[in-house]
């Protein structure tokens, strides 16, 4: 696949046309604050593994509407005292996998929380969370899951459940709160842009590759999944473009971008149909952080950069944490 998007010294400039709603703060405070009556009821349970040089633990902590939400804990096996954390989130599709699948970061000394993906974690990786709450029809995938009104839409439910994963990594005694850092690819990506936004104390965020920017020019210019499936949707429930994009709206990277208070390492694949460049660009353009940068990979899709940028993670997180 040939580069198909603006050129990069044109990438470097553009700016989205994604039109913020005037009730984007409140609607996102509304969400926080309902989703904090419940309490975070974080636990640790020790998991045992042939494992030698971490040690693992089965988190499960309440989320949006109080619903349980699984993740791993890993810490290096030494570790006695608080230590700089990164939480993660996961891929479309995907789940927190087997605990022994996530050695990086506890090898390289951080505590490392791995979220798992309410209703996902099918199409790899595996999970064990599910998602209780229902929505009226929607195309296969979760992108139009109750995308007509931005109460119901399922990325409500997730990008929750990504604040609320903060802070119970930050509840165990094993975690340093000042320390803390998110990152995630793709889907992940989205959600780190979108923590980033919602917490106002991170030392740092990653987001790699991230989904979920600039809606009105993704699904305008790609027709790989899942942006497709807004297509797909729409082509079926003729006339409702306004009101899915007003939904889609709420959970652009774009605005949360423009509330970012950490430091940031992007991403981005100048042959990445699956996230094309100049989404990625308009989320990291409008980042409001003065220390950003963006990795650049010329000839790849939407694997990115892969061990080469969490070469450059391990590189650029210590500075922070």
């Amino acid at each position: 696949m040939a580069v198909f998007d603006l050129p990069l010294d044109e990438l470097r400039e553009y700016r989205s046309a994604s039109a913020e709603p005037e009730d984007f703060d409140a609607f996102w405070a509304k969400t926080l604050q309902e989703a904090r009556e419940y309490d975070l009821e974080a636990r640790f349970e020790p998991v045992e593994t042939p494992l030698k040089t971490v040690k693992v633990y089965d988190v499960t902590f309440a989320g949006f509407g109080g619903h349980p939400i699984k993740g791993w804990l890993t810490v290096p096996a030494w570790a006695n005292s608080p230590l700089p954390a990164v939480v993660e989130f996961v891929g479309y599709g995907g789940g927190r996998g087997l605990a022994h699948t996530h050695l990086l970061w506890a090898s390289a000394g951080f505590a490392h929380f791995v979220m798992d993906t309410r209703g996902q974690a099918s199409a790899w990786g595996g999970g064990d969370t599910p998602d209780p709450v229902g929505s009226a029809p929607a195309f296969p995938g979760f992108m139009t899951r109750g995308v007509e009104n931005p109460e119901d839409y399922y990325y409500r439910r997730l990008f929750t459940d990504a604040v609320r994963a903060v802070e119970a990594a930050r509840a165990h005694p094993l975690v340093d709160p000042a320390r803390t850092a998110a990152l995630g690819g793709s889907q992940g990506g989205a959600m780190t842009i979108a923590v980033g936004g919602l917490v106002p104390d991170l030392a740092a965020v990653a987001p790699d590759v991230p989904f979920m920017c600039d809606f009105p020019r993704a699904t305008a210019i790609t027709d790989r999944t899942p942006y497709r499936e807004v297509g797909n949707y729409l082509k079926t429930h003729r006339g409702r473009t306004g009101q899915v994009m007003r939904t889609l709206s709420y959970f652009d990277g774009v605005h949360f971008a423009a509330r970012g208070r950490a430091p940031a390492l992007f991403s981005v694949a100048l042959e990445d149909l699956t996230c094309p460049p100049s989404t990625v660009f308009a989320a990291y353009n409008a980042w409001a952080h003065d220390d950003k940068k963006i990795e650049v990979y010329d000839f790849n899709d939407h694997e990115g950069g892969g061990p080469y940028q969490e070469a450059a993670q391990l590189r650029w997180l210590p500075s922070y944490l």
